[in-house]
């Protein structure tokens, strides 16, 4: 029956069609950041062969596996960038990229997400970003704006949100943009961007969770958290000339930065290269 459902959605041939109708919650924002995947992709005729897709625990862990079509890995909470340098480290001329969400990311995987951008390793992350710990319940997360109610901060959050993106740029990925679900377009155009860039890219998603976010905090349909998203989003250009106390609680969207740095493999192989001339190694003709 789902194959009939969704035979007229050309972006289908993406998706693995037995995991649909989609396990993810009514208005969730894991749907639109499938299908801005997918549309990057089919955009730049990227073969889902020649790509592998990681994520690791939680709700936006789901994008990539079970629904999208290609050799994916999921895996133990927070190591979805370690597992993902392993694969691009042994397998260069694969497309590396992470789908996955804020707790698994930035919270218990925060260290691995500093130290592949500092590498500059050759991977795309999609960062999905909705405030919270959705699969366990929506506990307060680093993401969790401040003020805001979770299951685990019933009277108010009182923690300020880590800036994922800066922090990320800080560290010293080619690459980091952000953007909500709700400029489908421009995160459409952030990821095709990303996945060709030589280095490391993160594209962080703003993305509804009405079910545990949401409800806690007045916006119960998801069509409210996205009016709510473009009602506080502010274009980096513009937030460059605004004063701090005017930009909490809003959400800076567009390119954060864009540059040219060494990558991690190809400079790994370049060293072993360099080993194996000094030494004689590799070399089977000389050993006769």
């Amino acid at each position: 029956m789902a194959v009939k459902i969704y035979s007229k959605y050309d972006k289908v041939k993406y998706l693995r069609k037995e995991a649909l109708p989609t396990a993810l919650c009514p208005g969730c924002g894991g749907g639109t950041v499938l299908n801005a995947f997918a549309n990057a992709l089919d955009e730049l005729k990227i073969d889902p062969k020649d790509i592998v897709v990681v994520s690791g625990i939680g709700c936006s862990a789901w994008i990539a596996s079970p629904h999208f079509l290609a050799d994916t890995l999921h895996t133990t909470h927070g190591r979805a960038i370690a597992f993902a340098t392993g694969v691009k480290v042994g397998l260069p001329d694969k497309k590396v990229v992470v789908i996955s969400g804020d707790g698994d990311l930035a919270s218990i995987g925060g260290n691995h997400l500093l130290h592949a951008a500092r590498r500059n390793i050759d991977i795309t992350v999609i960062l999905v970003n909705n405030f919270i710990y959705g699969m366990t319940g929506g506990q307060v997360a680093p993401t969790t704006p401040f003020g805001a109610i979770t299951t685990t901060s019933p009277y108010r959050n009182i923690e300020h949100p880590l800036q994922i993106s800066e922090t990320v740029a800080a560290a010293g990925a080619s690459y980091v943009a952000r953007w909500t679900t709700a400029h489908v377009y421009q995160l459409i155009a952030s990821i095709k961007k990303a996945l060709q860039v030589k280095g490391f890219s993160l594209v962080e998603v703003i993305s509804q969770c009405p079910v545990q976010y949401g409800r806690r905090n007045k916006m119960k349909e998801p069509a409210e958290m996205l009016r709510w998203f473009l009602k506080n989003s502010v274009p980096v250009s513009k937030a460059k000339k605004m004063p701090p106390e005017e930009l909490e609680g809003k959400f800076i969207i567009g390119e954060i930065v864009s540059r040219q740095r060494p990558e991690f493999t190809e400079e790994i192989n370049k060293l072993i290269k360099e080993v194996a001339e000094r030494y004689g190694l590799g070399d089977d003709d000389d050993a006769d």
